[in-house]
């Protein structure tokens, strides 16, 4: 499992404009191979900004690179540019192999 993640600094008063870009998008993610899961998460509010970050979960790295190269990646960020405003600074990516997965079995 590859887990890749972007941080966001998000402007104050640009957190709801940045939430509804997420939310409203189409996103192709669901028909790409490898991907599992996709999560956006608003974390705490800093003095000039509000952390957030994309949680991507991949079946593996090499699932996750071959996304990179694809055509669903460049059409799912061919309007980043047009969204700086809302942003201080660049996005940061981090990316994780699982060492370690612990799940809850199911109780039926």
């Amino acid at each position: 499992m590859f887990i890749a993640m972007n941080r966001f600094r998000v402007a104050l008063d640009a957190g709801p404009a940045f939430e509804q870009l997420w939310t409203t998008r189409d996103s192709q993610l669901r028909a790409v191979p490898g991907f599992v899961e996709f999560h956006l998460l608003r974390g705490p509010e800093r003095e000039d900004h509000r952390l957030y970050a994309s949680h991507t979960i991949w079946r593996s790295r090499a699932d996750f690179e071959a996304w990179t190269r694809s055509e669903a990646f460049r059409q799912a960020h061919r309007n980043a540019g047009g969204t700086r405003p809302l942003y201080l600074g660049h996005p940061e990516f981090e990316g994780f192999e699982a060492i370690q997965t612990i799940s809850r079995a199911s109780v039926e």
